[in-house]
């Protein structure tokens, strides 16, 4: 058995990034803190927090972190159901979620959810499944319907996208429409290193692998608002760019060219009944805001 009191402190450590810090949320000393932790370490013979500033998890601390967060949730919805005699413990629920997930349709389902804490870790929607397999996140906004070992999966949507550019930026480097030969030298934008939604455009247009010059801007708004700058063409969520489109502004790079994302809502089975009202938030939240998924 893991000892409630040492895996509280773990969290706290995790949480906080320090030991200090955990051990103001948990009104005890420095000390304590650092002697609950390091005996939960030599009772599983492994190091769970990499002592850094900030401190850090482990692959064994991250495993731990999630369980504590489950402990946690299986704690608040049975003091639900009992109505309310257990305390309500306050352990934030870690998801992973892509970024132009949240700057469309994610954060109203989250807010019709009382109750939770978030601890959000974005990341591309190729990869968001990895966290899920790290055992670092209670829940996961993926891509495709491939379902992660041990997990349910809920297909979402498509969260479409629209391959924009400035106008002059149109006139400068595509006056000969969207070649192969203008992309390899247009600059793109990119969200990260991760992103590959501009590649994968450029090959579905030109039918061609295209090594694509480009800016990183790590924020769905951002690259909006690079692309309206005429900094670089980029692919946008079409409700993130209707107006600029409208406005002319925007516009698009082969109107007829949009790029859909099919996206899915995953959950471990063992978190699958205490997670339940945030599942059905976020699914009703992407029925109301994604595309239906078209067959290939």
């Amino acid at each position: 058995m893991i000892d409630t009191h040492a895996l509280m402190a773990l969290s706290a450590v995790l949480r906080s990034g320090s030991f200090d810090g955990a051990a103001a949320q948990l009104n005890i000393t420095q000390s304590a803190v650092s002697q609950r932790v390091k005996a939960l370490e030599e009772k599983l013979g492994t190091v769970l927090v990499r002592r850094t500033r900030p401190a850090s998890a482990t692959p064994a601390g991250a495993r731990l972190l999630r369980h504590a967060e489950e402990v946690g949730l299986l704690e608040k919805t049975l003091a639900a159901d009992l109505g309310g005699l257990l305390p309500d413990p306050a352990t934030p629920l870690r998801l992973a979620v892509n970024a132009d997930s949240l700057a469309t349709w994610a954060l109203p389902a989250l807010a019709a959810v009382p109750g939770y804490l978030y601890h959000l870790e974005i990341d591309d929607q190729d990869h968001s499944a990895d966290w899920l397999k790290r055992g670092a996140v209670s829940a996961a906004v993926t891509a495709g319907n491939v379902p992660v070992p041990g997990c349910d999966v809920f297909p979402l949507g498509a969260l479409r996208y629209i391959a924009t550019c400035a106008p002059g930026f149109a006139e400068t480097w595509f006056a000969d429409g969207v070649t192969a030969k203008a992309l390899a030298e247009a600059p793109a934008l990119t969200f990260n290193p991760k992103d590959r939604l501009q590649q994968r455009w450029a090959e579905q247009v030109t039918g061609e692998k295209v090594a694509l010059p480009t800016h990183f801007f790590a924020s769905s708004h951002g690259f909006v608002e690079a692309a309206k700058l005429g900094i670089g063409w980029g692919l946008n969520p079409e409700s993130l760019v209707e107006e600029a489109l409208a406005d002319g502004s925007l516009v698009p790079l082969g109107p007829d060219q949009v790029f859909d994302v099919a996206l899915s809502w995953q959950v471990p089975r063992q978190m699958a009944n205490a997670l339940r009202p945030l599942t059905r938030a976020i699914r009703k939240a992407a029925a109301d805001r994604l595309h239906p998924v078209t067959a290939d």
